[in-house]
């Protein structure tokens, strides 16, 4: 129930998109952290032009000229996200919705990134996060997190423009 409720909000939320940049954010050694990037990798040659695809990992920062002079409508950021959910539940957040300290993975954390790329672009901004199940020290998805890797490449080949 709760992805059939995120898949409806993604599709709304990408309703009147028109070129968008789809952020894959992850750490390669702490297993399902890793989704975002591996969503990203699945969706390479079954997306159209006006979809800008990254592979940033830890480091989204270090792509923001590359997003800025695509013109997005719209930027996706794709993450592993302790929800409190099922492992491999996923829920569109858009980062107003993010409050307090956040823990991550990530050298800048993701709420100073979107806003940054909102005031820069005009975009759009979400964040697609993804319940993971195992963070630990290691590399490769769980068998889970795979098959939600798998579903959300196919969902977001579908709806994106």
């Amino acid at each position: 129930m709760i992805n059939e409720e995120a898949e409806g909000k993604l599709r709304d939320w990408l309703l009147d998109a028109r070129r968008v940049v789809v952020v894959g954010v992850g750490n390669p050694l702490r297993k399902d952290d890793f989704i975002g990037v591996e969503i990203v990798r699945r969706l390479q040659n079954r997306v159209p032009s006006s979809v800008y695809l990254i592979e940033c990992e830890t480091v989204p920062e270090s792509f923001i000229e590359p997003i800025i002079e695509f013109k997005p409508t719209h930027v996706l950021i794709i993450d592993a996200a302790m929800l409190g959910l099922k492992a491999g539940a996923f829920r569109l957040v858009m980062p107003e919705k993010l409050v307090g300290p956040i823990v991550s993975t990530h050298f800048l954390p993701l709420q100073i990134f979107c806003d940054y790329v909102t005031k820069m672009t005009g975009a759009k901004v979400a964040i697609l996060a993804i319940q993971p199940e195992d963070i630990s020290f290691g590399e490769g998805l769980t068998t889970g997190l795979r098959k939600t890797a798998k579903r959300l490449s196919d969902v977001l080949s579908k709806l994106l423009p």
